[in-house]
């Protein structure tokens, strides 16, 4: 099945959240735009930005891989579905958060703050199961060539591992461990960066650290090889003389450069 089959094909929740990401982006642009409050460091609107943009590439891709099963198609449909309303369900929550000027992640401060980070959280751990499924039928998927079929299986694969990293940001830091341990209330539990303190000098837009390790790294190398595996064999059949034993190992050297990649 060729990657340019027509749009109606694809999977329609999927890419109507992709559509919705588009007006959450606009909105957001407006924000950094109007809007001069600072959060953490950062402009308040640049969480839902980044979000805004990797939730709709992420969900374009995984509404087309999804009409390239012909194993398990209607049970990857409703993963699909449910995979829509867990990021739905997070992006209202961190625009209600941006709104409310509080922060969306790793806020425990009793009432609203607090119930909103535990149904992200809840929302994030069935958006990673439902993907889990579909990545299943993915590997037993045979109706593409061998470089794309490797290229879907190991981006998939990836990108659930990246997914996964995000399981380890609500961890206590050993400062908040300590401080739970004198008995002190901890309203901010968890964190992006590793060895230093979150917000904290960064890259532009990301603003990963660079001064230490950042969680958010592997998170989006990971999640983004479901995107840039399919297109490098695409790119590879499209305009590349090599044959399929070749393109294949290219896609295998790509997947593993990602890896290690997003590890270092």
């Amino acid at each position: 099945m060729e990657l340019t089959q027509g749009l109606r094909t694809w999977h329609r929740p999927l890419v109507w959240l992709a559509a919705l990401m588009v007006g959450t982006f606009l909105l957001s642009t407006g924000g950094l735009v109007f809007d001069d409050r600072i959060l953490l460091g950062e402009p308040i609107w640049l969480k839902p930005f980044k979000f805004s943009v990797s939730i709709a590439v992420y969900a374009v891709t995984l509404a087309w891989l999804i009409s390239l099963l012909k194993r398990g198609r209607r049970t990857a449909w409703w993963m699909g579905v449910i995979t829509s309303a867990a990021l739905v369900i997070e992006m209202v929550v961190i625009i209600g958060q941006v709104v409310r000027g509080h922060s969306s992640h790793f806020n425990l401060t009793p009432g609203i703050d607090a119930d909103g980070f535990t149904i992200m959280a809840v929302s994030i751990a069935i958006l990673w199961l439902s993907n889990v499924v579909i990545g299943v039928f993915v590997l037993l998927e045979r109706s593409v060539d061998r470089p794309m079929a490797w290229a879907l299986r190991l981006g998939l694969l990836i990108a659930l591992a990246g997914m996964a990293v995000a399981f380890l940001m609500p961890q206590p830091t050993a400062e908040q461990l300590e401080l739970m341990k004198q008995g002190v209330e901890v309203n901010y539990v968890g964190g992006h960066a590793v060895g230093v303190p979150d917000g904290g000098p960064g890259m532009p837009i990301t603003h990963w650290s660079t001064t230490g390790g950042d969680l958010r790294i592997p998170h989006f190398v990971g999640l983004h090889a479901l995107q840039a595996l399919p297109l490098l064999a695409l790119l590879l059949r499209r305009y590349s003389r090599r044959d399929s034993v070749t393109r294949t190992r290219l896609v295998l050297i790509a997947s593993f450069a990602l890896t290690i990649g997003g590890i270092a």
